[in-house]
């Protein structure tokens, strides 16, 4: 298996990521689309990863007041638990300049993959999109 991430930058590259953000957060989770895709997309930085040149998982990062926001990583169920999450979170941190705060909501399931990059939970629960997160900070 062949793992690549890429800067998500030109028009199909971008059509793809949204197009995994749609299966797994609009069909698979029932964001709605209004919630889903935001002003950021123009701002954020996107990154898609593919697997043996196929599509495979997608996130972005923007700045924000409080920092470097991590958001949006959506993996195709094809290819979870296949470290497609990990190659995507650690390319994310290679990337994203280091004089702020690094942080992101995450999502109560996927806590773990975070954790083992160095990300730590702060504060209480919440939802987002009847989702439960915690907000997780990159310890530094």
């Amino acid at each position: 298996m062949n793992t690549e991430v890429i800067r998500a930058a030109q028009e199909h590259e971008l059509m793809q990521a949204f197009s995994i953000r749609r299966k797994v957060f609009v069909e698979e989770q029932n964001v709605s689309e209004e919630e889903e895709y935001d002003e950021f997309e123009i701002s954020s930085r996107h990154y898609l990863v593919l697997v043996d040149g196929h599509a495979a998982g997608t996130a972005r990062w923007r700045e924000t007041p409080n920092g470097y926001k991590l958001e949006r990583f959506a993996v195709l169920p094809a290819y979870r638990n296949m470290g497609v999450g990990t190659a995507l979170l650690k390319a994310l941190l290679h990337d994203v300049p280091k004089n702020r705060t690094v942080y992101l909501h995450a999502q109560v399931p996927a806590m773990q993959l975070y954790e083992r990059q160095g990300f730590k939970a702060v504060g209480e629960l919440f939802y987002e999109c009847n989702i439960p997160h915690f907000k997780m900070v990159l310890n530094t």
